[in-house]
């Protein structure tokens, strides 16, 4: 058995909400700049440079990325051999997103009640999800999530007849709805299979995952490939202005599911598609 005190999950926490909101990660770094190599359009060239130099004026002065520096979205993934002492995990958890967010002077957008709207002023609670493993080792992956892609998110409850065909015209038919609203170039993070909120959950972390990184399973790789080709074939473009960049990767997550059902959710993400992951 392992011991990991909780001021550590804080301290990790609290740094990896600052690097996420200021800095882009290796992958989507080297993909924004691929795309700004390849885009056709003259315009959509020109929107690519002016967010390739947004991320270095923001990297050189310490400003964020995006305006909207989101909601905290963590994944906890402890090893089954972890113990936590000095305190309660989730509570420093949260600590970890208060103080991140009031010492990297990020905006506070969190409301404490969904219909009442009063501002939490930390940008607390976070959202956390939590993952069992083998072993004694805990992976942290903090994902700051802004809402205006994440309002473009669909769910779909098709059914097993609508088969692959049918999953592809629900991915497509998200990306096309929300057009320049997800502020292109996006990330279309996918989940097909499990439950209503299973599916969900696996479009949420899908968009965790390196956008160089492609499917093992050779079907879902095909899809992701297919579907990335059809979406820059739409014509929305970088910041919905037009071009051949209108989405740097399709990522899908797959889970078992119902006889009867075909769950599939869209979680679209923004061209910054923040993340941060480490290893405790």
């Amino acid at each position: 058995m392992r011991t990991v005190e909780v001021s550590q999950i804080t301290e990790h926490i609290k740094e990896m909400c600052i690097e996420a909101n200021h800095f882009l990660s290796p992958d989507m770094r080297r993909a924004l700049d691929r795309a700004a190599r390849t885009e056709e359009a003259p315009l959509g060239r020109q929107i690519l440079g002016q967010l390739q130099e947004n991320l270095q004026i923001a990297g050189e002065d310490m400003i964020p990325i995006c305006q909207d520096t989101g909601m905290a979205v963590i994944f906890m993934e402890v090893g089954q051999e972890v113990h936590f002492a000095g305190g309660d995990l989730e509570s420093a958890i949260c600590e970890g997103v208060r103080q991140g967010y009031r010492e990297g002077y990020l905006r506070k957008s969190v409301v404490g009640d969904p219909i009442q709207r009063e501002n939490t002023r930390d940008n607390t609670p976070a959202v956390i999800h939590y993952e069992i493993k083998p072993g004694d080792r805990v992976r942290i992956t903090v994902a700051p999530k802004g809402f205006g892609s994440e309002n473009m998110s669909r769910i779909f409850m098709l059914k097993p007849a609508d088969g692959i065909e049918g999953v592809k015209e629900a991915v497509l038919t998200a990306v096309r709805d929300a057009g320049p609203n997800a502020c292109p170039p996006m990330v279309v993070g996918v989940g097909i299979g499990g439950t209503f909120e299973k599916c969900a959950f696996l479009a949420k972390r899908a968009l965790t995952r390196s956008v160089e990184e492609r499917s093992p399973i050779p079907y879902v790789r095909e899809m992701e490939e297919e579907l990335l080709a059809r979406i820059n074939c739409s014509g929305i473009g970088p910041g919905g202005l037009g071009g051949s960049t209108t989405a740097l990767a399709v990522n899908i997550e797959t889970y078992p599911t119902h006889i009867a059902g075909l769950p599939v959710a869209v979680n679209i993400c923004c061209h910054v598609n923040r993340h941060s992951v480490r290893e405790l």
